[in-house]
């Protein structure tokens, strides 16, 4: 989806008119920080107790899974949230899902995706990646989550603070000139290594 770098709104924009489904719309940062938080946590030690992993293997695993999701990210901002609206439906879902981040980026309660419907992505993740790995989805898991968590915090940080004065400012100018200079490139919100492979870095 191609948007255009035009000047961005404060507060907020109604995107239903049913009040539950609004609601759904706004996630707190902090709910979704918490809750795969506990579920990375219960993953492992589950993995552990039942002998599903090992004090051996459980850090490269969860670290695979953490590395992993930072593609993932990628791959969805870039594919899925830019799709290109061809129809008036594809364009509805272009903006319900990422298109109203951009207009209104200031937008604390839409910079996580409603907890809902990351849970169910979350259990068909667990489903896709226990057939592909069997018992390591247990260490695999737990670090995909916490890379998506590292990428709400990420997120938060940019559109809720001002720039920081160590290396997250890096990151910050990254995402911003997605956001304010070219939203064409800088996909990478958690990392800038995905950009830089495949050659969506932003011009200097």
């Amino acid at each position: 989806m191609e948007l255009k770098n035009k000047p961005h709104a404060k507060g907020t924009k109604s995107l239903f008119r049913n009040k539950f489904m609004e609601r759904l719309t706004r996630t707190h940062i902090a709910v979704p920080l918490v809750i795969f938080s506990i579920i990375s946590a219960g993953l492992i030690i589950y993995g552990l107790d039942r002998s599903h992993i090992n004090a051996v293997n459980t850090v490269p695993i969860f670290l695979g899974g953490f590395f992993a999701f930072t593609l993932v990210e990628y791959l969805m901002h870039r594919f899925l949230f830019h799709l290109t609206p061809t129809t008036e439906k594809r364009e509805k879902f272009a903006y319900t899902v990422h298109g109203v981040h951009h207009d209104y980026p200031k937008d604390k309660d839409r910079l996580a995706m409603p907890i809902p419907l990351s849970l169910t992505l979350a259990t068909l993740f667990f489903l896709l990646f226990k057939l592909i790995m069997g018992s390591y989805v247990f260490a695999f898991l737990p670090g995909f989550l916490i890379g998506y968590s590292a990428y709400l915090w990420v997120h938060y940080m940019v559109h809720a603070f001002q720039p920081p004065k160590n290396f997250w400012k890096v990151l910050w100018v990254h995402h911003g000139i997605h956001h304010y200079k070219d939203s064409n490139s800088a996909f990478g919100v958690s990392s800038i290594l995905w950009d830089v492979i495949f050659g969506t870095m932003p011009k200097k």
